[in-house]
């Protein structure tokens, strides 16, 4: 099922971007890790999934971003796990702990509609300006 997500794509050379907004630092995740599974798959599975616990330290907001949406592709690439909502539960400029419902990949009711390589540092970008929060991320694909 496609959601409507607060981000839009960015073109950018044999890459795809993303910018992607919230109301909050962890509105902003959350649409994140959203909007990379809404790129990703096309989800017709029916509801409800597996919980799951994530935990991810990085440097900074940027870099915390990068390792934020990496793990959510690992998720897909590595275990066939798509994620189907986001719950954070505790953010900090270095760490996040979140609740992800995922459910395994079928080809009968997900369709792959981008294969994302990897989460680049290339202009990676996370901002909070008068209350509205923005990231830009590009995708190696």
């Amino acid at each position: 099922m496609k959601r409507d997500f607060p981000y839009t794509l960015l073109s950018h050379t044999a890459d795809l971007g993303m910018r992607v907004k919230g109301d909050s630092c962890e509105g902003l995740f959350r649409n994140a890790g959203m909007a990379l599974t809404d790129i990703m798959i096309l989800n017709k599975a029916p509801e409800p999934g597996e919980k799951k616990d994530i935990s991810i330290k990085g440097n900074d907001l940027p870099d915390l971003m990068v390792k934020w949406l990496s793990e959510i592709l690992y998720l897909f690439e590595g275990e066939d796990l798509i994620t189907t909502e986001i719950a954070v539960n505790q953010m900090s400029e270095s760490s996040i702990n979140s609740t992800l419902i995922t459910v395994g990949f079928d080809a009968r009711y997900h369709e792959v509609l981008r294969e994302i390589k990897a989460i680049t540092y290339h202009q990676v970008e996370v901002r909070e300006d008068e209350g509205l929060w923005t990231a830009r991320v590009i995708f190696d694909l």
